[in-house]
């Protein structure tokens, strides 16, 4: 049946002349009409009358659609005429084609009015209802987040809009160019993800806090304080929350901080059951560390438990899954209480070494050398697995096609972030293989360096690409960041990620910057440990060349030239520190005032110093008192140094690091377990923070930062450990008593002296600074007996002073 078009003109209005020029050209019979009850009532089979209708609320329009008459607007003549299409066939009114072949859902409407009403308007413009959910449905139209179909939409990334966009979409109807489902247009009637949500926030810094109550309400949702009533949802920090302050009812749910940042990435919110917060246990190392008590009466006893505990708590770090070089069986059972603390010597896990060319075996040590080549493979280890988390926590998802909301970046962005990332995992990994066959089976004159010098030419080619634009890496993520709130939101969540050691993606991406010259340090300290005669010594010194060709590619200019000169300070202010301190990678982080509470790294009662730097950490102790002015005869223009020198020690060598619980008998304590390459067992060093400036929280979150970046490891919070102070035997008692520090003083004289009839003419005969020490140590030894004769006869007791000695130099 052929159309005719009869132009309701009456009604046209502008659209008129137009209107008939556009049916004249494709030709089809046309007529005009003011009455359109001549025609409406016609019934003919020759031809349909399809009548041309410039509004849809008249009476014109209610008298056709009574009678089942085919109705359009003037945009669809139009558009027809302008693709040169036949005109459109619906059987129900079509005002225009805005919203053609667009499938439509609704959800959480009360009002059947205001449903009826959109649900005509989509028609009008020729698109589709469904009333039940299904992969057919191309757009939701929600009043809320609640419900099934919302569930299934979030799921299936199903466009849920407002029906704002129904009513803006229907004012565009005389555009013939629009359609409804241009992004563009779309995305500013996305319903937010916390629309009707009322949120508290529990647990976060007050920085973190107002972030996260601005990108509330910035999505849709509102804010209050936890505890009222009104709240919904109660986001929660689960790893400093340990009990939660109410009880969550049915109207509340207490989800974690995933959950928010989900929402914001998905741009939906997310389904809460999988997000709920649970209650943390408490940590299982809590029953290693109450294994001691300083009741024990016997010393030997408790100087075994100590190792036990010691072993317990280095226990995560010691990841290696290499042994040492076995023992012959004697050897093996007369050592197994001294060697308690070294929990890879286990016969579980030792592997018998290659049979030596005597019939009888040969009891060997754990070298030097060996120990910094397994630490050599431990941190590359840790790399590789810090690259891969790179990868596959946040490039490949980046990437991954078909994401909820569509694309969180653009290509070129992700590019420009992760560069050459993927080939340094891929050399990295090939040399973290190569050193674990190294390890496996071990010899003192198997070559280390070759390992590297193998792989210089992909070094080369794979770093510098990465390196030169770091800093415009960090400046597209910081962009990024702030432009799109997407890409936050995803951050905020892999963050949150033990995977990431809750560390951002920058201060991961900085990893491969440092890699390179914590290889070069351990390499040094291989061939440190290496034999002149052993032909690896010139392979290393080749393979750190090769990497200071690579390491030449970082930029040095923006190395602060203010560190450089705090490092300076330290060397002068230190006495006899080594000068290796002084390095361009090297930078001062951090430092504190202490008092050594243990034997090491030296005598208990010590003011100590502690030099945290970005890879090392200095320690020296506070020089002993001046007490008569004295005035060097080499004419010193700067004041003598106040600190002497007592280890620098690598970062790497920080097994854990305990956070003492206070206690009467112990107070702002903290401990580090230490295993220096060189030592059998681990080692305690135990120290109490002196003034009010420094937080001992602070302190330990800040040395754990730079342990784990050392080490190559991301759960830096993994090697701290809360302990009470009996497990270890630390207590900072009587630590401030007068009789206790003339104990330490008498204790540090007696170790500077030797025991010799008193001499005029040795005192006399001494310059310089050994004059200055010798004075200070008998002024300080006659000072230290006077104070503690003066004590035990006030107590009634008798003091025999000792013999007069000699002091010598420290």
């Amino acid at each position: 049946m052929k159309p005719h078009i009869c132009v309701v003109s009456s009604k046209l209005y502008p659209h008129a002349l137009r209107t008939f020029s556009v049916i004249r050209d494709i030709s089809v019979p046309c007529m005009a009409t003011d009455n359109v009850e001549e025609f409406g009532d016609a019934e003919n089979t020759d031809f349909e009358t399809v009548f041309v209708l410039a509004e849809f609320d008249c009476p014109q329009y209610q008298y056709l659609y009574k009678r089942d008459n085919r109705i359009v607007g003037p945009p669809v003549v139009l558009q027809c005429a302008m693709k040169d299409e036949p005109l459109l066939f619906s059987c129900r009114p079509l005002y225009s084609t805005t919203m053609i072949h667009l499938s439509l859902c609704f959800t959480g409407f009360r009002d059947k009015e205001e449903m009826k009403n959109l649900v005509n308007l989509v028609h009008h413009m020729g698109g589709t209802i469904r009333k039940d959910f299904s992969t057919k449905v191309t757009h939701l139209i929600a009043h809320s987040t609640h419900g099934e179909k919302y569930r299934l939409a979030v799921c299936m990334g199903t466009p849920i809009l407002t029906p704002s966009w129904i009513y803006k979409s229907w004012d565009k109807r005389e555009d013939i160019h629009f359609h409804a489902d241009t992004e563009g247009f779309r995305s500013e009637f996305k319903v937010p993800p916390f629309q009707d949500c009322i949120l508290s926030f529990l647990g976060f810094s007050h920085e973190e806090k107002a972030n996260m109550e601005e990108r509330t309400l910035k999505h849709g949702g509102s804010y209050l304080e936890v505890g009222d009533e009104r709240c919904t949802h109660m986001v929660v920090e689960e790893n400093s929350v340990k009990e939660l302050p109410i009880f969550p009812s049915r109207k509340l749910f207490a989800v974690k901080q995933e959950w928010f940042w989900g929402s914001i990435q998905m741009d939906a919110r997310a389904g809460e059951s999988m997000y709920l917060y649970e209650k943390n246990d408490s940590p299982a190392m809590k029953k290693a560390v109450s294994l001691l008590s300083l009741t024990t009466p016997n010393s030997n006893r408790k100087r075994r438990r100590l190792k036990d505990t010691l072993a317990q708590l280095t226990k995560e770090t010691e990841i290696s899954p290499f042994p040492p070089p076995r023992k012959r069986p004697s050897a093996e059972h007369n050592l197994s209480v001294m060697s308690l603390l070294d929990i890879s010597n286990t016969p579980e896990t030792c592997k018998s070494s290659r049979p030596s060319k005597s019939s009888a075996p040969i009891v060997s040590k754990q070298s030097a050398r060996w120990q910094v080549s397994k630490e050599l493979y431990q941190t590359e280890s840790n790399y590789v697995g810090i690259l891969n988390t790179i990868l596959q926590l946040f490039k490949f998802p980046l990437e991954k096609e078909g994401q909820v909301g569509g694309p969180i970046l653009a290509q070129e962005e992700i590019k420009t972030i992760f560069g050459s990332i993927p080939d340094i995992y891929e050399v990295h990994t090939r040399i973290k293989s190569d050193l674990e066959d190294l390890l496996t089976d071990w010899s003192d004159e198997r070559s280390v360096g070759n390992i590297i010098l193998n792989y210089s030419k992909e070094l080369v080619k794979a770093y510098p690409p990465f390196v030169n634009f770091f800093e415009m890496s960090k400046e597209t993520i910081t962009r990024c960041e702030k432009q799109k709130p997407r890409f936050h939101a995803f951050l905020k969540i892999n963050q949150a990620k033990p995977d990431c050691g809750r560390q951002t993606l920058v201060e991961l991406l900085i990893r491969p910057v440092q890699r390179l010259p914590s290889v070069a340090l351990l390499l040094n300290d291989i061939k440190k440990h290496t034999s002149d005669d052993n032909p690896d010594k010139m392979t290393l010194e080749k393979a750190i060349e090769s990497l200071k060709e690579v390491m030449t590619h970082i930029n040095e200019d923006k190395r602060k030239t203010e560190g450089q000169k705090q490092i300076f300070d330290v060397v002068y202010e230190v006495d006899g520190c080594p000068a290796n301190l002084l390095s361009s990678h090297r930078s001062l982080v951090y430092r504190v005032e202490t008092i050594a509470l243990g034997d090491q790294p030296c005598d208990r009662g010590e003011n100590v110093t502690l030099f945290l730097f970005n890879d090392c950490l200095e320690i020296a102790r506070k020089r002993h008192k001046v007490i008569n002015t004295f005035k060097s005869p080499m004419g010193q223009t700067r004041p003598p140094p106040s600190l002497k020198h007592i280890a620098l020690m690598p970062l790497s060598q920080i097994r854990r690091v305990l956070d003492l619980q206070d206690t009467e008998e112990c107070v702002n304590a903290f401990a580090l377990v230490v295993r220096p390459p060189t030592e059998q067992e681990n080692l305690l060093f135990s120290f109490q923070l002196t003034g009010e400036e420094t937080v001992k929280s602070a302190w330990l979150r800040t040395l754990c930062r730079h342990v784990a970046n050392t080490i190559c490891r991301a759960d830096a919070e993994n090697l701290i450990q809360c302990t009470e102070p009996d497990s270890v035997q630390v207590s900072t008692k009587d630590m401030d008593s007068t009789l206790s520090k003339a104990s330490r003083a008498i204790k540090k004289t007696s170790k500077k002296v030797i025991m010799r009839p008193f001499s005029i003419k040795t005192l006399s005969s001494t310059r310089g600074e050994e004059g200055e020490e010798e004075r200070r140590g008998e002024a300080q030894s006659t000072e230290t007996h006077t104070r503690i004769h003066y004590l035990y006869s006030g107590a009634g007791g008798h003091y025999a002073a000792p013999k007069a000695a000699i002091p010598v130099n420290e």
